[in-house]
């Protein structure tokens, strides 16, 4: 792990193009004269550092289908994708698609991850010591695929299909993972179906300003559908964000995991990163189940900027009577600026800094809102 705190210089190329995929006399004319746009991109080359990749550099891009939209929260069809590489010799791909169907009725959502990523483990616990730290290689392969149906007026209900499939192909000699006591030590798969419910009145994904989200996911890995252990998780997620004056957002998050079975340790619930918990390295906390509970306010001094300040705390635990004991909770506090990409588009980049407590802390850089 890194111990000291990382800075990150995100430098930003946007441009549009609009037509994509005509000829280069079409890509003219349409720049120019056509206002029926059917695509609009943006490309974001990034260089960065993070206490998870040590120094980092890659290029992302979100291609927005400018026809394929949902009408009643208008939302756009759109695919997002990032390649990075770092110099602690990870490699990530991401492809997420997002796309609506009958003018919203039908939604696709989709999130493939290849990654090549030395990690650090810690054991498993709320109480794990730092000096437990200790090194491990490991490819994964995930695949998640979503399709919902929309029930009026903001209702969405759905099925997924999970594959994660995880090979560890090095641990440390006398380790706490080389010892085989672990679940998923020697490699993971996880494969299985889940249904997903959600209440969703938010007036943008990518930084709402007023609306909630009402999200409640089980899944169920069997070896039936070729998982190396049978067990379930249950995830609620629950947030809602208010306007406090002209230019002030307060939004709030209340997220829960809990896993039962025989899930890997690939599988459990991980405290930590860029999303939930920052301020602690993503994983520094594993365990059965977690709960996080955070606040954000976000101040937009301008259309295309905002400064947000940001304060959370929660823990993981074997079992549940241990989760919702409140002592020996992880607390952490931050903040971060924010940029709007395009005018017309709620595309964010946002960088953050946060401070745990025994000493974790993290920059980070994202794409969107952290919740």
């Amino acid at each position: 792990m890194i111990k000291k705190l990382g800075c990150i210089l995100v430098l930003l190329l946007c441009f549009s193009l609009k037509g994509f995929g005509q000829n280069k006399d079409d890509v003219i004319k349409s720049d120019t004269l056509i206002k029926a746009k059917k695509f609009q991109f943006v490309a974001i080359p990034i260089i960065f550092y993070t206490p998870e990749t040590n120094f980092g550099f890659g290029g992302g891009g979100q291609l927005f289908l400018l026809k394929q939209k949902n009408i009643y929260n208008d939302r756009v069809s759109n695919i997002f994708f990032d390649v990075v590489l770092t110099s602690n010799k990870q490699i990530i791909v991401d492809v997420i698609p997002q796309i609506y169907f009958g003018k919203g009725d039908y939604f696709l959502d989709m999130n493939f991850k290849w990654k090549i990523f030395p990690n650090s483990f810690w054991g498993i616990g709320n109480n794990t010591p730092n000096s437990n730290l200790e090194s491990y290689d490991m490819t994964s392969t995930i695949l998640k695929v979503s399709f919902l149906k929309r029930l009026p007026p903001a209702l969405n209900f759905g099925f997924e299909y999970i594959y994660e499939n995880y090979d560890v192909t090095e641990v440390e000699p006398e380790g706490l993972l080389s010892s085989g006591d672990i679940t998923g030590s020697d490699g993971a798969v996880i494969s299985g179906f889940g249904v997903i419910f959600n209440l969703d009145s938010r007036d943008n994904i990518g930084s709402a300003l007023s609306g909630h989200l009402v999200k409640i996911n089980a899944q169920f890995s069997s070896e039936l559908f070729g998982a190396t252990q049978t067990y379930n998780k249950f995830i609620a997620d629950l947030r809602t964000y208010r306007s406090v004056g002209e230019k002030s957002i307060v939004a709030l998050q209340v997220y829960y995991e809990g896993n039962y079975g025989n899930p890997p340790f690939q599988g459990l619930a991980w405290y930590g990163g860029g999303n939930r918990a920052r301020g602690y390295y993503q994983g520094r906390y594993i365990d059965r189940s977690l709960y996080v509970v955070q606040a954000e306010y976000r101040y937009r001094f301008n259309p295309r900027w905002a400064l947000a300040g940001f304060g959370l705390f929660g823990k993981v635990a074997n079992e549940q009577r241990e989760l919702f004991n409140f002592d020996r909770l992880k607390p952490s506090a931050g903040g971060g600026i924010r940029f709007k990409l395009l005018k017309n588009q709620d595309t964010w980049v946002r960088l953050d800094a946060g401070i745990g407590i025994d000493g974790s802390h993290g920059v980070y850089f994202g794409i969107n809102e952290a919740f």
